[in-house]
């Protein structure tokens, strides 16, 4: 049996300011399977960003263990976390985090930069991965001479290209209009279908709506315990 990518158990989450101490998450459990399209909703204050950044190995549990692709990262330190980042998530950000001097192309190339790819192999790789997000005609063009939507699908190029075991998306919609919004959705569709896992972070109740699971959380705590799907269950 396949391990799920995610796998959550019992996952808190304490940050201390001085005599002060701040129950983020408080006890969080989860699995996310293989190829499945999850969103994950909460207001200001609930946990969400705190959840998000232990999935991106942004940060580490204070207690509990999270096993991504079956490799358990709760004890990581910075360097193997970075090289976990690099290698096994995808990264979509509500403000693109492009470099504006450079070109798509280069702009989708550097994880593989990081990862020591050499050059040919990092050209090519980034080439197939605009050319999946419909922008081969673009390469060559800067951030700034790309529209919003252009960007964002720039930046999920740059989450491809190193073919990772999870594509983590927070709030990837937040800086787009509606036309742009509903483009990078129905990205995120096409890639759920062709069997890569999508962990979306959102408050928008119609962008959640486009996941096959939507997790709710409050308080540093999932609203109910929902278990992991299999791929195609109804």
């Amino acid at each position: 049996m396949t391990a799920p990518v995610i796998a959550l158990e019992d996952v808190r989450k304490t940050y201390r300011t001085g005599p002060l101490e701040v129950a983020a998450l408080g006890g969080v459990s989860l699995e996310i399977a293989d190829g499945e399209y999850v969103a994950v909703m909460g207001p200001s204050g609930s946990g969400k960003s705190t959840l998000m950044h232990i999935l991106g190995c942004l940060d580490v549990p204070t207690s509990g263990t999270y096993r991504l692709a079956g490799t358990d990262v709760s004890r990581m330190d910075e360097v193997e976390l970075a090289h976990v980042r690099n290698q096994r998530i995808g990264f979509v950000f509500q403000q693109f985090n492009l470099l504006p001097s450079q070109s798509a192309l280069r702009n989708v190339e550097l994880p593989l930069c990081y990862a020591g790819v050499s050059r040919h192999d990092r050209r090519d790789r980034a080439m197939a991965a605009l050319e999946r997000v419909g922008l081969a005609d673009r390469v060559d063009h800067r951030p700034g001479e790309l529209s919003g939507g252009q960007q964002q699908r720039v930046a999920v190029a740059r989450a491809l290209v190193t073919d990772p075991a999870l594509i983590l998306a927070d709030e990837p919609t937040g800086n787009l209009d509606s036309h742009s919004a509903a483009d990078v959705l129905r990205l995120f569709a096409e890639l759920h279908d062709a069997g890569r896992t999508v962990v979306l972070i959102t408050h928008e109740p119609t962008v959640a709506a486009a996941a096959g699971r939507v997790l709710r959380i409050r308080d540093g705590l999932l609203e109910l315990p929902v278990p992991a799907l299999s791929v195609g269950s109804p």
